[in-house]
Parts: structure tokens; sequence; C-alpha cells
């Protein structure tokens, strides 16, 4: 079985990566493995992108048969983060493809000459993980015990056209929405935290469906395992 091993941010990532699409790749030949940025403890977060790049790099170095990728999200990232100026006004799926490959530009320019780029997928989630929930709204509303709320959700997604474009305003950001109508929304790793959960319960092929940008980062993947398996 071919291993991927993705960065993530923070602990909610961790879990979602880890619960639901781990699984939905083991079908697939493809073993996912979460690991949070930083020393063992840390509670997540990204201070900047040097930290990624020594990441990424002692990774590929020292998992030579490993695929990498990163699940960050466009929300919040530093100012100073590749690509991010050149992002700054544009449609997401545009803003995550300049950021993106500013990421591997980047990352590439630090490789050894016996490193292979092509091992590396960055992935930037348009604005944030929580615009995954929004791709069902019922099932959101259900799990948080309002279906009352539905409504309320779905009409953000037809305000801003689509999930991941549910955009990255410190007021309006998808988290900051979610906790502005449903102030218990919980993030995080443990068994009740909702994304997870409402994620798993959605499907991971719905979820394409809605948000094509997560849908090419999934194909990806996919492809990638099988380049990975047939050399």
């Amino acid at each position: 079985m071919n291993r991927v091993l993705i960065i993530v941010e923070g602990p909610t990532e961790r879990a979602v990566v880890e619960q639901v699409l781990a699984p939905h790749f083991g079908e697939r030949n493809l073993s996912l493995h979460a690991k949070v940025l930083g020393k063992p403890g840390h509670k997540g977060g990204i201070r900047s992108f040097e930290a990624v790049r020594k990441e990424v790099s002692a990774l590929l170095n020292q998992e030579r048969r490993s695929l990498v990728s990163t699940f960050f999200d466009y929300y919040g990232l530093p100012a100073t983060w590749p690509g991010i100026n050149e992002a700054q006004g544009r449609p997401a799926q545009d803003k995550a493809r300049l950021v993106e490959t500013a990421m591997l530009e980047n990352v590439r320019s630090s490789l050894s000459e016996s490193d292979n780029p092509s091992r590396f997928l960055p992935y930037v989630q348009m604005h944030e993980l929580e615009a995954l929930l929004f791709a069902n709204p019922k099932v959101m509303a259900s799990a948080f015990e309002r279906p009352g709320l539905a409504s309320t959700f779905s009409e953000i997604v037809r305000q801003c056209g689509e999930c991941e474009e549910i955009d990255d305003n410190p007021d309006t950001a998808p988290s900051r929405r979610i906790a502005r109508l449903f102030p218990g929304y919980r993030k995080g790793a443990s068994l009740i935290a909702h994304a997870p959960i409402i994620i798993k319960r959605i499907g991971v092929d719905a979820i394409r469906q809605a948000c094509p940008h997560f849908n090419e980062w999934m194909a990806k993947l996919e492809q990638l395992g099988k380049k990975a398996e047939a050399g």
C-alpha cells in the first residue's frame, strides 16, 4: 500500500484526515497519515512558510517511498506566504492554484538532486476546512440538532456561489459564520468534535461534488497513488 504523509496545521485537520480521508483512501491502496506541523506537543497553527518548507523537505528526504501533501486553510496564512499577494481578489480556485504553485516552486528550489519533487502535492483548503461542511447544510444543521439552520446555511452558499467561495474575512470566514449561528460548534480532534462527524455523515464523494478544488486534490492523490504503485 502506498503511503501519503499529510502535514496539517492543527487537530481538526488531523481528525478529518485520520477519521474520514484515511478510511476512504485505504480502499484505494493509499495509506494516509496526518502530521501536525511543528514539534510533538505543538497545538497547531502556522507561523511561517519556512517551517513548512523545512518539514516538507525533511519528510521527502526521510521517507523516499512516500508521497507528501499538506492540508492548510487559506484563511489565516501569513502575509509572507508564497503566492499570497498574487492571489488577492481572485476566485477561490485561482487563489488556490497560485498559492500551491508557489509553494511547490519554493520547496523544489531547496531539494537536492536526488529528491523527487513529484512526490510533493501542496494543498490549500479554500477558504477554511469548515467550508466542506456547507456541502450539505441539512446534514450540518442536523448534527447541531438545529434543523432550522439548514436554510440559513444554504443561503450562505447561494450568496457566495459555492462552498469554497465562502470567504476569508475575519467576520465571515466559514468557521466564524458557523460559530455565530451555532455558538456550540466544537473544533478539535475529540470524539465529539463537529467537523469530522459532519464530513463523515455527508460523505467524501458528496463533498467532492460540491467543492471542485477539494475534488482536484482527491483526484491527484488517487493518480499519484496509481503512479507510485506502477513504479
